[in-house]
């Protein structure tokens, strides 16, 4: 998406009468969580209008305050908007890649075979590890999450699992895979603004990954064990049914996943493989389910509306195509727009510059690195900026400190790329809760990984392990040569 060739301008490079101090650039912070917190939780506004508030307060401040024109406010977000441009294509496009595939009974066919192979109590790390093993193979977690996920989401209500449960467990899976895959872009990105090797920055990340991800298992598995005869009486043979009278249930339903998971392996870009998947839904909604031509692309902009006989699977099957993908849409426009004014103005450069100015050692650095990732995630709702910025800004600091680059690359891809998911206001947030049907707070508690990858992070930083500058002797000559800077 072009992604890497966006350098954010550091605090040197601002105009020293336009540059917002640290207390004014704290401003546009306090104010998005006040209106967020106001808007949304209190007036139970969508998140749309606290976004807006806050949209209208940077822009403001930079025009009447710190001396912007119009033009450069403009100028701002219609970079942020190019480089967030492939997520709102993709975004549209997976929309109907879902009804496509709900009309092809690709969706149908996997909650049928599913609901005989899955019980309750295992279900829930099943379908972790399941997920991971897939977004590992094509390197997009939003592919994996808005087709194998949305099956998943189904499967799971009709064992009687909570839907919050069942989207935690998915976006766990999704995102242990991305981290590890060196065919996903944010992995790429990351090695490439910290100018390490793909394979070096993957390595560094595998312990970590391999025990947050462990430990969401073992606590799927807990969650499961409460399962027991949990699944209504006949519960399980009344969505078979009504899944048998309406598509024709056969695995030649799968070749649109067959086609999609395919060419992603093959390293085809997330966008190209989603329309190839759209087109294979189609074709084998035309072949397997007698759709005709036109019935069959209605259903990718309008969605589908299935009259089974069932409320839970009309309710589960039922999706907004590409049409339906407006609130989402409205949601990573608003934010991307806030981010692309927030580094116009300065405010996440003097954030970064503060940040630096009080790193000690090796470790903080590596925790308020994390800790900046998560931030930036938080105030620009692009998980693309949460790498881009602190990896940017900070990679001559881990110089200093004499940190190997890949110390910077793990920190930021494991703090930044999976936590993007738990703001509902993110591009990632809003995604996923769309497309699974399941609000971002209602997952939130149980996207565990989501957690657990900071956590462990952090947790690394005070156990002096897995960095390559951990020694104290490193450090401390390294601090005071920043201090005498």
């Amino acid at each position: 998406m072009g992604t890497e060739r966006y350098t954010p301008r550091s605090f040197e490079e601002l105009d020293p009468e336009k540059r917002p101090s640290f207390g004014g650039a704290l401003i546009p912070v306090l104010g998005l969580i006040a209106f967020l917190g106001i808007g949304s939780a209190l007036l139970k506004l969508d998140p749309h209008i606290p976004l807006v508030w806050s949209i209208a307060l940077v822009g403001l401040l930079g025009r009447y305050v710190w001396g912007y024109t119009w033009q450069d406010l403009y100028d701002g977000i219609e970079r942020s908007l190019s480089m967030g441009l492939q997520a709102v294509l993709i975004l549209f496009t997976i929309y109907g890649v879902v009804s496509t595939w709900v009309s092809a009974g690709t969706i149908p066919t996997l909650m049928y075979y599913g609901l005989d192979l899955l019980s309750p109590q295992i279900f829930l790390p099943i379908t972790a590890i399941l997920v991971g093993i897939t977004t590992f193979a094509i390197g997009s977690s939003w592919t994996a999450v808005g087709t194998l996920g949305v099956a998943f989401i189904g499967i799971g209500s009709g064992l009687g699992v909570p839907a919050p449960m069942t989207a935690g467990a998915i976006l766990t899976g999704a995102y242990a895979g991305d981290k590890q895959s060196p065919l996903s872009d944010t992995t790429n990105l990351a090695a490439a603004v910290t100018n390490t090797d793909l394979y070096d920055h993957i390595r560094a990340m595998r312990d970590g990954t391999l025990i947050a991800f462990g430990l969401s298992v073992v606590g799927f598995a807990i969650l499961g064990l409460g399962f027991s005869g949990a699944i209504p009486a006949g519960q399980i043979t009344e969505i078979q049914t009504a899944l048998t009278g309406s598509y024709n249930i056969t695995f030649l339903a799968f070749l649109p996943l067959a086609v999609t998971f395919g060419l992603a392996a093959a390293g085809y870009p997330a966008l190209t493989v989603l329309l190839a998947g759209a087109f294979a839904g189609a074709f084998t909604s035309m072949l397997v389910q007698g759709t005709s031509f036109v019935t069959s692309w209605q259903v990718f902009m309008s969605g589908t509306a299935p009259e089974t006989g069932s409320q839970l699977v009309n309710s589960l099957l039922a999706s907004g195509g590409v049409s339906g993908s407006a609130w989402t849409i409205a949601i990573v426009i608003a934010a991307l727009t806030l981010g692309g004014l927030l580094e116009q103005t300065g405010v996440l450069a003097v954030l970064a510059n503060r940040l630096e100015r009080g790193v000690k050692s090796s470790g903080s650095l590596v925790a308020a690195t994390g800790a900046s990732a998560i931030l930036t995630n938080m105030l620009t709702a692009q998980q693309y900026m949460s790498i881009v910025v602190p990896g940017m800004t900070l990679r001559n600091t881990y110089d200093e400190f004499g940190l190997d680059s890949s110390d910077l690359s793990q920190a930021i891809e494991s703090a930044g790329t999976p936590t993007g998911a738990l703001f509902p206001w993110h591009a990632g947030g809003a995604y996923m809760a769309g497309v699974l049907g399941v609000s971002t707070l209602s997952y939130a508690p149980y996207y565990f990984f989501g957690y657990l990858s900071p956590l462990v992070l952090f947790t690394f930083v005070l156990a002096g392990i897995g960095f390559s500058g951990n020694s104290a002797s490193a450090s401390n000559t390294s601090a005071a040569n920043v201090s005498d800077d």
